[in-house]
């Protein structure tokens, strides 16, 4: 087996001597708190465990208590657990995720799903043997249903781990996953925690593959349209560590580390309980995935000695060594393969409503808005719980029977983002999208991250019915304009796409491979070439062959497409082609990403916040939350509800988006 720790066993190792070091460093008016860290930190568990018993017999103390009586706060907890065993690590980590008043349902996952049977059998034991209590008749007490019974079922430790598989049976499992949910009203979860919770990892890799050509969409996305809450949370953990544990703990690094605050307890459990199993593995997975070391995003995120000791465990930085790892470029050309499998079912948000009446609702609209005052309520309540094409019937319906114009009313009525919103949704989707063209160019700057938003993620029915409908709103071409305000390559990406001449249709794989060559062949050209090469396959090619593109790339490269395009262009060209690859890999987490950007930090952008609303929610706006909620850890729903940056005096702008956004996951 290749070792992928960053801790190993300390040659010349003299556990007295180590122990006579940690004696003097804590001894007399304060501590010596480098010493501490650089020696526990370069000792592997099994040493660190002598060093404890050394400690004891050379000088009648206990290690534990001591580095507790001289260390404080989150340097003490990191240094404390690091003299612990991993079983018994693993054991506080969970007694800690149950006791008290609420449950710590991350952190029962997050262990459960990833731990291998011995290592479960040994947490388990730990548990007995500190606490006097059974783990699983504490879980049972504290968690419910399907969430509870497949916690039970991975506590038995017993998943398959022989390697032997089956194939008849890997096409049998996959069968009865799509029995279970996508095949029928309803979800068979029973099924679902029998599979999952059991078969091998080798095993269940190739259901997962099988599932892919079955149901055409992949497992992940199954459990996410079948399941929710923490059940679903589970699952999802479940499968990504059959896919890739380093992955896994890749994102719950990035998780425990960005936005505002840090999630310290996560952090430090697992930079311990993998930083002697693979570390290195995580590393690669976290450059791959987002761009940046994880010994960067540890550097920017902590301070002090807990900084030093969790870049001792991290162990370096591979920001520094510039080049991409073949372990990443595996998981790289996997993941664009389940991508190029894969077919996503968009969810809206907002439907037709039932037992429509036009005439009614334009008379109930004129109600809202005549006399002194507005009812905001009764206009949120009609707009945004019907379909864009009911509500141009109901514009019609307000002309028709009233003689007046609904979108000039609406905007005398309202004000700021509210009428923002609710014009937006008054529009059709082709004059919605010519007004955020229109709105990213006028004024002193222009709104590039918009206009590349736009026009990557629209069809070529849609873009062809925007430039329609800017010519007619602004008299001007939508291509002139948009060649008036920008220039060089950026402009010629964006012309490209305003023709909405995408290809359309499955991939052709030998031209998929022809393509990856030449972009391969392209890196190694000036950036001019380079760029134009770029253009000519990522502009014009369909979603679906893209995905197999870039899948070949891999293998020409053994480097995935975004690490070239973030390493090697700049500036909007680098944003544009980001967004190409983004959307073709996962559209939905495209949006999730933009809208956490819009909403994150001091001020929220709100013109790409309505946009995005506006513009998917009778399309892929269920999917995208699902998106939003794994990535980032809360819902979207409840991100709009407590962003202290959105909504005016009235919170009608913001009781708006929350019906768009349909739901609490």
């Amino acid at each position: 087996m290749v070792f992928k720790g960053t801790i190993t066993d300390a040659p010349d190792f003299d556990p007295s001597a180590d122990a006579e070091v940690l004696y003097n460093a804590m001894k007399g008016i304060g501590s010596d708190k480098d010493a501490i860290l650089d020696l526990v930190t370069s000792r592997s568990n099994a040493q660190r465990q002598e060093i404890i018993a050394a400690y004891k017999c050379n000088f009648g103390k206990d290690l534990i208590d001591d580095l507790k009586y001289e260390l404080t706060g989150k340097f003490e907890r990191l240094i404390v657990s690091l003299m612990r065993t991993p079983a018994y690590h693993d054991a506080k980590e969970i007694n800690d995720a149950l006791k008290g008043a609420g449950t710590n349902e991350k952190c029962l996952i997050e262990i459960l799903a990833s731990r291998n049977n011995k290592q479960i059998h040994d947490m388990v034991a730990a548990y007995k043997d500190v606490y006097g209590r059974d783990m699983e008749e504490d879980v049972i007490a504290d968690t419910s249903g399907h969430f509870k019974k497949m916690l039970v079922v991975l506590l038995q430790g017993t998943r398959d781990e022989s390697g032997v598989v089956d194939a008849d049976l890997v096409g049998q499992d996959a069968q009865d996953l799509y029995d279970a949910g996508e095949a029928q009203w309803g979800t068979d979860e029973a099924k679902f925690i029998m599979i999952l919770g059991n078969r091998s990892v080798v095993h269940l890799r190739m259901v997962f593959d099988a599932y892919e050509k079955i149901a055409e969409t992949s497992i992940e996305n199954s459990i996410k349209n079948e399941l929710s809450g923490d059940f679903e949370r589970l699952m999802l953990a479940v499968v990504q560590c059959v896919r890739s544990v380093p992955m896994f703990f890749a994102k719950c690094l990035y998780k425990s580390m960005k936005g505002l605050g840090t999630a310290d307890n996560t952090l430090i459990r697992i930079m311990i309980s993998r930083s002697e199993i693979d570390m290195l593995d995580i590393r690669e997975c976290f450059r791959l995935r987002y761009e940046k070391s994880l010994y960067n995003m540890i550097m920017d995120d902590t301070s002090g000695d807990y900084k030093r000791t969790l870049l001792n465990l991290c162990g370096g930085d591979d920001d520094l060594a510039g080049e991409f790892f073949p372990e990443a470029a595996q998981i790289a050309y996997k993941m664009w393969e389940t991508s190029s499998m894969t077919k996503v079912q968009l969810r809206p948000t907002v439907r037709p409503a039932p037992n429509f009446d036009p005439s009614a609702d334009a008379q109930a609209l004129r109600k809202a808005m005549k006399g002194f005052g507005t009812d905001e309520d009764a206009i949120i309540d009609i707009v945004a719980r019907r379909s864009n094409a009911q509500r141009q019937e109901i514009r019609q319906a307000f002309k028709s029977l009233l003689g007046r114009d609904l979108i000039k009313d609406l905007k005398s009525e309202l004000s700021k983002n509210l009428e923002r919103l609710i014009i937006g949704l008054m529009l059709t989707p082709a004059e919605f999208d010519a007004k955020m063209m229109r709105k990213a160019m006028e004024g002193a700057g222009t709104d590039e991250h918009a206009l590349i938003e736009i026009l990557v993620t629209r069809s070529n029915e849609e873009i062809c019915a925007m430039n329609i409908a800017y010519q007619h709103a602004y008299k001007k071409s939508l291509e002139e304009a948009v060649q008036s305000d920008t220039s060089g390559h950026f402009c010629r990406i964006l012309v490209s796409l305003l023709q909405g001449a995408r290809e359309e249709g499955p991939a052709d794989l030998e031209r998929a491979n022809a393509d990856a060559e030449e972009l391969a062949k392209s890196c190694n050209a000036d950036s001019d070439e380079m760029e134009m090469k770029f253009m000519s396959i990522l502009c014009t090619r369909s979603f679906p062959h893209l995905r197999k593109v870039f899948q070949e790339f891999v293998r020409y490269t053994n480097k995935d497409i975004e690490q070239i395009i973030k390493k090697e262009m700049s500036g909007d060209v680098k944003n544009a082609y980001y967004a190409i690859v983004c959307s073709v890999k996962n559209q939905p987490s495209y949006f999730a990403d933009r809208l956490y950007k819009a909403m994150k930090g001091l001020g929220t952008d709100d013109r790409a916040l309505i946009r995005i609303m506006v513009s998917r929610c009778e399309i892929d706006l269920f999917n995208i939350r699902k998106e939003f909620k794994e990535t980032h850890d809360v819902s979207l729903h409840e991100f709009i509800q407590v962003e202290p940056m959105i909504g005016d005096t009235s919170g009608d702008y913001r009781k708006t988006l929350l019906v768009l956004c349909g739901g609490e996951d």
